[in-house]
């Protein structure tokens, strides 16, 4: 790998974990079910499917998807604290939110993929 190619992770990396912990910092509770990491999730899902979109009609360099996909996004979202919290309302027998927890982040984080990418190509198809 190239040396600046872990620049750009590390770049990316360093601002998604930064804004990934200013919107955890304090929990937001829904009921009992802590729903930052949903936002966190929803939100890094929705910028990756902005830039896939864009990535492939400015035909940009792979170092920006290491930048933004990989780096930012990457470390903006986060399977294990959404894994950790999903196990946490296992173990309190909260099935029925450890169900709705699972079921919001995969299918809202999926949902905001194909919205950021219906956004950004009625945005682009809009300049052409």
């Amino acid at each position: 790998m190239k040396p600046i190619f872990i620049v750009f992770i590390a770049a990316g990396g360093l601002l998604g974990t930064f804004l990934r912990y200013k919107m955890t910092e304090s929990p937001l509770l829904y009921g009992v079910l802590p729903i930052n990491v949903l936002i966190v999730n929803i939100i890094g899902s929705f910028i990756l499917g902005l830039f896939a979109i864009l990535s492939l009609q400015w035909s940009l360099d792979q170092k920006y998807a290491l930048l933004v996909a990989v780096g930012f996004c990457g470390s903006l979202t986060t399977m294990s604290s959404f894994a950790l919290e999903t196990t946490s309302l296992f173990e309190g027998k909260q099935i029925g939110l450890m169900a709705f927890n699972i079921l919001s982040n995969v299918g809202l984080s999926i949902g905001a993929v194909f919205g950021g990418k219906a956004l950004m190509t009625v945005i682009l198809n809009g300049f052409r």
